[in-house]
């Protein structure tokens, strides 16, 4: 079995089962989308990012569209609660959905307010580009989770690998979710 065939098979149960050990998202959200080639073709990832530097969700999609914004900030909410406030770029489809479905939340949709979100994308770009490339949707979905995942690991947005040495908390991390897989 290859190294990806692994990658693809233990990413969504290492993720659920570090899910209990995950800080709470912050308040604040920083969400926008960019761009991916799977099989030769651009998809669009929707990314939420918090005040901390926490990934929140991603979301990979074949259009950028209100339907698939929606759907992303629906998964989102549901999974870790409406944010006090939103900052996004002007883009219609965010705009609309942060307005219907979260009235409450304070919209920031001013120059340069999304930076983070928008350096933060460096990073997943970076380690797509020395792959030779996604082949499939759903492989694209769970390497990007993934990516997501171990970034959230290494910035100790998780309360494992506590205890261990500096340098070896994402070692420690993966010992400790071995136990439970």
């Amino acid at each position: 079995m290859t190294l990806f065939r692994w990658v693809q098979r233990f990413t969504p149960l290492l993720i659920d089962a570090a899910r209990p050990c995950r800080h709470r998202v912050g308040g604040h959200w920083f969400v926008d989308e960019t761009y991916v080639k799977v099989s030769g073709a651009w998809r669009y990832v929707y990314r939420a990012v918090d005040q901390y530097g926490q990934v929140i969700d991603v979301f990979v999609s074949r259009k950028l569209d209100l339907r698939v914004a929606t759907a992303f900030f629906a998964d989102a909410n549901r999974s870790h609660g409406e944010p006090a406030e939103v900052t996004t770029d002007r883009a219609h489809a965010l705009v609309r959905v942060v307005t219907e479905l979260l009235p409450a939340a304070l919209h920031d949709t001013t120059q340069y307010a999304n930076n983070g979100v928008e350096a933060d994308h460096w990073r997943l770009k970076a380690r797509l580009r020395p792959m030779r490339g996604l082949k499939r949707d759903r492989t694209a979905s769970i390497a990007i989770q993934g990516h997501a995942f171990i970034q959230n690991l290494r910035l100790g947005h998780y309360e494992l690998g506590m205890d261990a040495r500096p340098g070896l908390t994402l070692a420690a991390a993966f010992d400790e979710l071995a136990q439970v897989v």
